[in-house]
């Protein structure tokens, strides 16, 4: 399975084993250029254990290649454990982890293959920062026992958008979504089939309107704000159906008229909707999701949090995606 392209989605692709080619809108293509990790095809499995039959031959690891203090291999382990922990396909070994020349920087280094193609053995570099809680591969992404809790925390307090499916937020999925976005449209049937298979998931949808390559994409974020201020959760994701339906539509000729009309077979008062779409209020609750994805470090769409879990919401097979839900779901009770 290829894993790696040659966008930011390298390291995700890597991170979650799924095929990543280059779907999601990028708002500073720039900006997400490959991390530089020593990567090879890293294939899929669980944790590290013991070799058996139709697993790897990983060389030994020399006890010469621990001399950091910090993280231990316990910690590389759960922490990859949480990675790859939703495929039973993948093993890994810790193969190494060094002090480097900065204080309290370390590197890590880990093999990895699968079980069904286990020849082909991939490694992969990461430096860990001095607190123990990030990891550095070009990206800065969380790291730990735990990687994901306080992005989860943070969400379930700060991701307060239109919402849908359970009530509880046991198992939280949020997506950072722009309308103008031709792979938001896309990952809409997704995003449906997920909640079908997942009842008791609770989505939360947030604007994150990439306005630099999308015009119209603001308007169209502060009408849904006022259409689910009128009308409620119910009437947004009717409103959102319609304009992600009638997306070519969303020209500067055209915008206000989808909008309106949009807003009216959600059953509320396009004209009202419209009004309040310029007020402050409106344009506060947007910029309110555009600041929760600053401090999330998300600038692309469609992407889609499981209980803190980010990733490239069109990037991932739906298969592995209903993998990584099902462990989150589990590994988070």
């Amino acid at each position: 399975m290829q894993l790696f392209t040659s966008t930011r989605k390298a390291l995700f692709a890597m991170m979650i084993a799924a095929c990543v080619p280059a779907f999601a809108q990028q708002n500073q293509p720039a900006e997400h250029s490959a991390p530089t990790a020593s990567t090879e095809e890293v294939p899929t499995a669980p944790s590290a254990p013991a070799p058996t039959a139709g697993t790897p031959n990983f060389p030994p690891a020399d006890p010469a290649n621990f001399t950091a203090a910090t993280p231990s291999k316990e910690t590389v382990n759960a922490f990859l454990q949480q990675l790859w922990g939703y495929d039973p396909d993948r093993v890994w070994q810790v193969q190494a982890i060094q002090k480097t020349a900065a204080p309290g920087v370390s590197k890590v280094t880990v093999l990895a293959a699968q079980k069904t193609n286990p020849q082909q053995i991939g490694s992969l570099q990461f430096f860990t920062t001095p607190d123990g809680q990030h990891l550095i591969s070009n990206e800065v992404m969380p790291f730990g026992a735990r990687p994901f809790d306080a992005t989860r925390k943070l969400l379930q307090t700060g991701a307060n958008g239109p919402s849908r499916g359970a009530a509880g937020k046991e198992l939280l999925l949020v997506e950072f979504a722009d309308f103008q976005c031709p792979h938001c449209k896309e990952a809409q049937p997704t995003v449906e089939r997920l909640l079908s298979d997942f009842p008791n998931a609770h989505f939360v949808f947030e604007n994150l309107p990439l306005t630099s390559i999308h015009p119209e994409a603001y308007k169209a974020a502060t009408f849904g704000v006022c259409v689910a201020k009128l009308g409620g959760n119910d009437a947004f994701f009717k409103y959102a159906d319609t304009v992600f339906t009638n997306q070519a539509s969303l020209t500067p000729e055209a915008a206000a008229t989808t909008l309106n009309d949009a807003a009216t077979k959600a059953g509320v008062d396009a004209a009202k909707a419209s009004a309040c779409s310029d007020s402050a209020e409106a344009k506060s609750t947007v910029d309110a999701s555009l600041h929760l994805a600053q401090d999330l470090s998300v600038n692309e769409t469609p992407w889609l949090f499981i209980n803190g879990r980010g990733l490239p919401l069109n990037s991932v097979p739906y298969e592995t995606l209903k993998k990584i839900v099902e462990f989150q779901a589990q590994n988070d009770k």
